[in-house]
């Protein structure tokens, strides 16, 4: 079950400073007990944000049976995927 403070404090860190192969590390350390995957939102194809925010995009991993999928909600979660968006021109 990933909480709302939980949620909070991840995306405060990631508005700090960035999303970044490095930030994500970070945030697999400050948050052992959750899984943390980084790519870009494009490769998320139809799925819909659980959050969205400026410049990336979070996603909740249900991982409680034999194979992970997607959710959008946060007490059934895991897991983050953190997406960047890039804005086109």
């Amino acid at each position: 079950m990933i909480t709302e403070q939980d949620i909070s404090t991840v995306v405060d860190l990631v508005k700090a400073n960035g999303l970044s192969e490095d930030v994500v590390s970070k945030l697999r350390s400050q948050f052992n007990g959750y899984h943390f995957t980084y790519c870009m939102d494009d490769d998320m194809d139809a799925f819909k944000p659980a959050k969205e925010c400026e410049g990336f995009n979070i996603y909740f991993v249900n991982s409680s049976d034999h194979c992970s999928k997607l959710t959008t909600d946060p007490t059934n979660a895991s897991g983050f995927v953190l997406a960047e968006v890039i804005e086109d021109d």
